[in-house]
Order: structure tokens, then C-alpha cells, then sequence
């Protein structure tokens, strides 16, 4: 059985969204990606969803919603944003924070620039889950 991965920020609208349609491209062979909030936003940012779609091919919008702690599946591992807020308690065997500044209100550049390091991470952190087995 896969484990599953929360990507966990406060409104589940940018760096949380943008890791789970990563992670479900790059790891779905590995573990199974989901993201959550501690509030929601009425949509996913949209320059997000704009620059996701022309990197990836991927409409976040069409199977991703913002959704708090609540309305996902018990999981394995927490991958928390850095959001400069106690995340909640989340039952999981392992946790770490990621640290990404939030790149909403700022340039394609910077969100290109947190893509690539949510890649890199979701990458190396497949690795780990496949040499941990």
C-alpha cells in the first residue's frame, strides 16, 4: 500500500496545491498526494493554476479544490509549507517542513523559482519513501 502525503499550508490556494499536482505527476507510482488547509480560499490562486498548466499540461482546477484538514484521508507523512503558522496536529509517522515563501502577489520568476524547489522536493522525498522499503 502507498503512503499518502498531505501538503499542508494555511489556505490551501498556492504551495500546497501546486505540491499535490506535482506530487500526484512525478510520485503517483510511489505515494499518493494530497493538500489541505487550515482555512480555504473560494479558488486555487490563479497564477498558480496558470503557470502549473504551462509547465505541466496540468489543470489543477479540474480535480484539485481548497479543502481544509478535515476532508482528507488519514496520512503518512506531513509535508508543511513553512506558512509562519502552527500547523495543526495531524496523527502521521513522519513530518517535515519545507519552508517555501508563498509566491502569491509576486512574478512568474518567483513562482517558477518555488515550482522548481516543490520538485526537487517531491523528487528526493520519492527517493526516500523508495529506499526507506
Amino acid at each position: 500500500m502507498k503512503p499518502k502525503v498531505a501538503f499542508i499550508c494555511v489556505h490551501n490556494s498556492c504551495r500546497s496545491q501546486m505540491s499535490e499536482a506535482i506530487g500526484k505527476l512525478l510520485a503517483s507510482d510511489v505515494f499518493e498526494s494530497y493538500s489541505a488547509g487550515t482555512e480555504t480560499k473560494p479558488q486555487i490562486n490563479q497564477d498558480a493554476v496558470r503557470i502549473i498548466k504551462e509547465k505541466y499540461g496540468i489543470d489543477m482546477e479540474k480535480e484539485q479544490y481548497s479543502k481544509t484538514l478535515s476532508e482528507i484521508p488519514p496520512v503518512d507523512i506531513v509535508v508543511t509549507m513553512g506558512c509562519n503558522v502552527q500547523c495543526p496536529f495531524l496523527p502521521c509517522s513522519h513530518r517535515e517542513d519545507w519552508g517555501l515563501d508563498d509566491p502569491t502577489g509576486k512574478s512568474d520568476a518567483e513562482f517558477m523559482e518555488t515550482i522548481n524547489i516543490i520538485e526537487n522536493k517531491i523528487n528526493d522525498l520519492k527517493n526516500r519513501i523508495i529506499n526507506n522499503k
